[in-house]
């Protein structure tokens, strides 16, 4: 296993032993505490904890090297995790918004919901504190190891704090004011779900554009081009095609070179460019070089 497996198998287990003690705690806390936010919050938690299955189990497919199914390397399995994460933060947002919009009515309704007990709200706290730590840590991770995927799963930690603050609030505030602000419980479990679900697209969206294949963005070509075209022996650059697979940058490009000059010369030209990208954009960037003659009419080639 890679030192990048290790640090992303390290966190994720840690981060999966702190969810599996507060999911049942804040689901103990929830049912014992008679809190439909703390449920909700407890629901979360579980949903992080099936996320660090799915890291892991994807973490050991897209850590294997190229083979004769994937030309590319697995990175795209890592984008699908990510992907699948999103997809979960998701439907964990529709169930909160949905159990808090059932109890808001039933209290609108003139029905009476129990006041939420004090190991509710020991629990919101104790949540609060741990799923901020995991998702410092977490996070940390994963922009040292440029993981799209483990900094997905830091946001799943940082939701559930932010769920636990939505629930501390009104749980506190039922508890303390008493049942004429018993509906903010349910009202917070409705705001912490809207919050989920902006956090979930906002992953969603970039892993789509990873597995349909989008070219990376206008200024990252345009960039690919000036650090192509800065080395020396290369007339022009053009037919740029990038995309993005996991950690992994894909590039191919046409680059022009002085017909003149031997294919010894072409070739050091070519692999000139290549660790020009590779430099800066990381050793596992892929890089597929087409060489032509500044004489060549490439749109007739075209």
């Amino acid at each position: 296993m890679s030192t990048r497996e290790q640090q992303i198998s390290g966190v994720t287990w840690a981060g999966m032993a702190i969810n599996a003690v507060l999911t049942a705690f804040k689901l103990v806390a929830g049912i014992v505490g008679k809190s439909s936010a703390m449920v909700a919050d407890g629901v979360h938690s579980l949903s992080d904890f099936i996320s660090d299955i799915i890291i892991l189990v994807f973490l050991k497919i897209s850590g294997k090297s190229r083979d004769d199914n994937h030309d590319f390397g697995h990175g795209k399995f890592e984008t699908m995790a990510t992907f699948i994460l999103s997809l979960i933060l998701l439907v964990v947002a529709a169930r909160i918004l949905s159990g808090g919009i059932d109890n808001i009515n039933r209290v609108l309704a003139g029905e009476t919901i129990d006041i939420p007990g004090r190991i509710a709200l020991i629990a919101a706290a104790v949540s609060i504190v741990a799923k901020e730590f995991c998702y410092q840590f977490t996070a940390y991770v994963g922009r040292k190891v440029n993981s799209p995927a483990v900094i997905a799963n830091a946001w799943h930690h940082r939701s559930d704090a932010l769920s636990s603050v939505g629930s501390m609030v009104g749980i506190g505030c039922a508890i303390f004011l008493g049942n004429r602000w018993i509906i903010l419980d349910p009202i917070m479990g409705c705001v912490i779900s809207i919050v989920i679900f902006v956090v979930a697209v906002k992953m969603a969206l970039p892993s789509a554009r990873q597995l349909l294949d989008v070219s990376l963005p206008e200024e990252t070509e345009n960039e690919i081009v000036r650090l192509a075209s800065s080395v020396d022996g290369v007339v022009d650059v053009h037919n740029l095609k990038t995309r993005q697979s996991g950690p992994s940058i894909i590039i191919e490009m046409h680059i022009m070179v002085d017909h003149s000059i031997s294919i010894v010369e072409a070739h050091r030209i070519s692999t000139g460019v290549e660790d020009c990208l590779s430099q800066h954009y990381g050793k596992e960037t892929q890089i597929n070089i087409h060489i032509e003659p500044d004489n060549f009419s490439h749109a007739n080639h075209e």
